[in-house]
């Protein structure tokens, strides 16, 4: 195994158990790296948010893991079988080793209960030895790092913006400084200016703390524009998988070039995706 890899997913199934059973993941494999942002495309129902929950064991009924492996390549050179984890473990690999956004998650804190405090729940859950003093400071740090003053501990959601909300999600999904960041349609019902904010801080995060990012959405170019690598899934299976720039530019499977071609170019005429390929605005220039 390289030592790079993070998380190794190898022939993962999921089927809903109804009448008729619903194949929702489909012999999933994939590999992600350390420090990378990898791309996770596809259209609504396509099976992305389950693979996703699938691998931090969020699936509930009928949903039912069929087949396949999840494997965890700690940093400190051990490997965690996911699947085999007891519930108890499983509670503390989570946040600590792997840490999810979930989708709508910016309207998913209480209401009356001030951002300080539920931040520092994730503190006293997971590290109780830490004084009340130390979750204070920890959690006005978070806050900061992630673009939100550290004054806010003591306002409530509906006292900050969308995009607050979700910068404070996103602080509490690295409180515990966790090696790999799940996030599932994070920048959903934000205006364009602050989802690129948002966007931005990711991928800035990312490099100053070096954890992995599996990020999900349906919108391709946006992962064109912050992924290393992306994987498009349809019907539950990862019909390709590239980096981005090989996806931009030389997308072969003709899902894969329906989805470039249904977002058109802003600058450009019609008709300016060819076979995944869009042209640049350099070789517009020079038309």
């Amino acid at each position: 195994m390289n030592r790079e890899t993070l998380l190794t997913v190898s022939d993962f199934s999921v089927v809903y158990d109804v009448d008729p059973p619903v194949n929702a993941v489909k012999n999933v494999t994939l590999q992600l790296q350390r420090g990378e942002i990898l791309g996770l495309a596809g259209e609504s129902g396509c099976g992305k948010t389950t693979l996703a929950y699938g691998v931090q064991r969020l699936l509930k009924p009928p949903a039912v893991i069929t087949s396949g492996s999840t494997t965890f390549h700690d940093a400190d050179g051990t490997d965690v079988d996911i699947n085999a984890l007891s519930e108890k473990d499983m509670r503390t690999f989570r946040w600590d080793k792997a840490s999810m956004v979930f989708q709508g998650a910016m309207n998913a804190l209480n209401p009356v209960t001030n951002i300080g405090k539920q931040l520092g729940d994730v503190f006293t859950t997971h590290r109780p030895e830490m004084s009340r003093q130390e979750r204070i400071q920890e959690c006005g740090d978070l806050l900061e790092i992630v673009g939100v003053g550290r004054e806010r501990l003591r306002s409530f959601p509906h006292e900050l913006s969308g995009g607050m909300r979700q910068r404070v999600m996103i602080a509490m999904a690295l409180a515990l400084k966790p090696q790999l960041m799940i996030m599932d349609e994070p920048t959903t019902a934000l205006d364009v200016l602050v989802q690129r904010e948002i966007l931005q801080q990711i991928s800035d995060l990312r490099k100053q703390f070096g954890f992995s990012v599996i990020f999900i959405t349906h919108d391709l170019p946006l992962l064109l524009e912050i992924s290393d690598r992306i994987a498009v899934m349809k019907d539950g299976e990862i019909v390709e998988l590239g980096t981005a720039e090989n996806i931009y530019r030389h997308a072969e499977h003709p899902y894969t070039q329906r989805l470039l071609s249904s977002f058109p170019s802003l600058t450009g005429e019609r008709g300016d995706f060819v076979r995944g390929s869009r042209k640049t605005s350099s070789e517009e220039a020079t038309k």
